[in-house]
């Protein structure tokens, strides 16, 4: 997914004690929906000193007041009004009471202010219906709970939905789909924020994979097992550890102990792609880890996540986010000065 290069320079968000740090504003409201909202604060408002970066500071922001009413009733007190998306570097929008209930338009205008300021903005869920109504979606790609796909559709339809992805990443603007996708698009911003590792550690602590892609289904079936006990997150494992290697379809399925055909149909039932998919998605994870965490020159990285030559490494890199492997590197490898 290609990085919103605006946004990057917006906040800066490298491994200086002395950089400002990126704040996160959390939107809270009357009716909020409160596992949204726990994501959000999850992902951004719990202090992280063990990563050693810059990580967010945090801001609740009431919508409704600063005395506010989730759902199974959990009462939120907001630390500021609206006035506190001012200065934000990323806003997060964790749902909305009612779908089809327009919002306040203090909050849509504060919303437009802070996109002409270039702030970020990530929905949970139903939570891309307000950027909707700010118009802020116009003209982007964008998605939501597959529930409310037609909703979004029809009232907007100058918006492309994805009627299918996790979530989408469009410049500045990433939105989800149900609750739990909320999880992985909120990694991807902190993804494209700190680079893989950090993602990954966060992952980790909250006992995720690390990383699954946007463009994923949000509809699948669950894992299935294969013949003596194998099973495809198994295969799967074995493929991570032999990146380097030339693996096809072919090599997968004799992992799981199974035909070709086979094998394809169980392995998109389990994940919601094609196995080639999944491989070339895990082969520039891993370059994104090693251009990260080692000064390996782009032929050894290229060779050790399975790319046929380092032309075709840097294409695809570039294709995939936007940036050269290189560039990728400046910014997040911990030797940068």
């Amino acid at each position: 997914m290609p990085f919103d290069h605006s946004s990057a320079q917006a906040i800066r968000t490298r491994r200086d004690a002395h950089q400002t740090r990126p704040l996160a504003a959390i939107l809270a409201y009357d009716g909020l929906c409160t596992f949204e909202y726990g994501i959000a604060l999850e992902l951004f408002a719990l202090p992280r000193p063990e990563l050693d970066v810059p990580w967010y500071v945090s801001r609740v922001v009431g919508v409704d007041g600063r005395r506010l009413r989730g759902s199974g009733g959990v009462t939120v007190a907001a630390e500021t009004d609206l006035a506190g998306l001012r200065d934000a570097s990323l806003i997060v929008l964790p749902g909305w009471r009612d779908h089809r209930e327009p919002p306040p338009r203090r909050l849509l205008a504060a919303l437009c202010d802070a996109a002409d300021a270039g702030t970020r903005f990530l929905t949970i869920c139903s939570g891309a219906f307000v950027l909707g109504h700010a118009g802020l979606l116009d003209g982007r790609r964008a998605t939501t709970h597959w529930r409310y796909i037609d909703e979004l559709e029809r009232a907007f339809p100058r918006v492309s939905v994805d009627r299918a992805a996790l979530y989408v990443e469009d410049g500045a603007i990433t939105t989800s789909a149900g609750s739990a996708a909320g999880i992985d698009a909120g990694l991807a911003v902190i993804r494209n924020d700190f680079g893989a590792r950090v993602a990954a550690m966060v992952a980790r602590r909250l006992v995720m994979s690390p990383h699954r892609a946007g463009d994923q289904p949000q509809l699948v079936e669950a894992p299935v097992s294969v013949r003596s006990g194998r099973t495809i997150s198994a295969t799967l494992d074995w493929a991570r550890r032999n990146l380097h290697r030339r693996i096809g379809v072919g090599a997968l399925a004799a992992q799981s102990a199974m035909s070709g055909r086979s094998f394809f149909r169980h392995f998109e039932a389990a994940t919601g792609t094609s196995p080639l998919a999944w491989l070339r998605q895990a082969r520039l994870v891993r370059a994104r880890e090693l251009l990260e965490g080692t000064m390996l020159s782009m032929v050894e990285v290229a060779r050790q996540c399975g790319f046929g030559s380092p032309e075709t490494f840097r294409a695809s890199f570039r294709r995939a986010l936007g940036v050269s492997p290189a560039a990728y590197r400046r910014r997040f490898s911990p030797s940068r000065p």
